[in-house]
């Protein structure tokens, strides 16, 4: 798949209103919006199924992007489309003022910023004054790279700022949000840097919210994964007791999108094949938010409880159901086929 100009044209998205003062709604930021010099040249590491996107919103708005992924293939598709592209991350962050990275693992994030030719390669001067994590890993890793940058030295001070900051800023979303660009992003660091980034997030997104301290980011977003796979597995049991029962998908998703069970897994992720049409039931389970990685946030959640001793067991459970539905094959489905091959559901016909 290549990247056609098309890819590149805005999209007219709806503006949110702001739930709080802490809380920003979209306005979306085009090309010929000004953008703050300070965020002018992004460094963009991680194009993945959700980072592909982003970038490509970021571009759209007219910031000047420069690309690094493993993953040659991903390289080029931007290549071919005349954006710069490097080979490691430390060459990124050369030509860079702010770095976005969105990787799978805590492990990824570590490598990418701490490891040979990483960001933060050979303890020299940083030129970027912001780096800017949307992964989803755990936030005491965010908080040990953090606390690693703030020790890092500025090649140029920035205002009064002498010192690179670091946000933690994982989305919810999903691909389908990235690539609409209405994604929510959790936020947590400084925030003086967070509302200096402001029109970069509302590139790439439609609300973000301050959660707090370094760390806090990453801790929202394991406690909204973990509230969306307990909601997928309810409403997935519900309809298949429903079947079970004699009663249509179709009707139950009636009656639960107009009553006190209506959910985001029932009236926009529906996860019955045949009730609802652009999502990843309709079309096999293909794309979406694999089950790989909903088993890895869990077990960010379960080991997260463990380490502040609360007892989380609908945790543990939905981390057992999804680490079955991997180790059965479905680890690249989206996490709403645990309708079909956990509870073996049937299609709606």
């Amino acid at each position: 798949m290549s990247i056609s100009r098309a890819k590149f044209l805005l999209k007219t998205l709806n503006n949110l209103k702001p739930n709080s003062f802490h809380s920003i709604s979209s306005r979306r930021y085009s090309s010929e919006s000004h953008i703050p010099s300070h965020l002018e040249k992004v460094g963009f590491i991680g194009v993945g199924n959700m980072g592909f996107h982003m970038a490509n919103n970021l571009i759209k708005a007219g910031y000047q992007l420069t690309i690094h992924d493993k993953d040659l293939n991903a390289m080029k598709h931007f290549s071919d489309n005349g954006i710069p592209t490097k080979e490691t991350p430390f060459e990124v962050a050369e030509t860079s003022d702010v770095i976005v990275t969105m990787l799978p693992t805590s492990s990824n994030v570590l490598e990418v910023y701490t490891g040979q030719y990483g960001l933060l390669h050979g303890g020299n001067p940083l030129r970027p004054w912001l780096l800017i994590d949307a992964s989803t890993i755990d936030p005491q890793t965010s908080r040990r790279v953090s606390a690693t940058i703030s020790e890092c030295i500025l090649k140029e001070k920035r205002g009064h700022r002498d010192r690179p900051v670091m946000l933690d800023a994982p989305v919810s979303g999903g691909v389908l949000g990235a690539e609409a660009g209405n994604l929510t992003f959790m936020v947590g660091g400084l925030e003086e840097a967070y509302m200096a980034a402001e029109s970069l997030f509302l590139s790439m997104g439609k609300h973000t919210i301050y959660c707090g301290r370094s760390g806090n980011g990453s801790a929202a977003k394991i406690c909204n994964n973990l509230a969306m796979a307990v909601s997928m597995l309810g409403v997935s049991e519900a309809f298949s007791l429903g079947q079970s029962l004699g009663i249509t998908a179709s009707t139950l998703t009636k009656i639960f999108n107009s009553s006190s069970a209506r959910c985001w897994s029932s009236d926009s992720y529906n996860p019955v094949p045949g009730v609802m049409e652009g999502v990843p039931s309709s079309r096999n389970y293909e794309g979406g938010f694999s089950s790989k990685l909903m088993a890895k946030d869990l077990k960010l959640a379960a080991e997260s409880g463990e380490e502040v001793g609360l007892e989380c067991p609908l945790t543990s459970q939905a981390l057992k159901i999804y680490m079955d539905l991997c180790d059965k094959g479905c680890d690249l489905k989206d996490f709403s086929c645990v309708f079909r091959h956990y509870y073996s559901g049937r299609d709606e016909l």
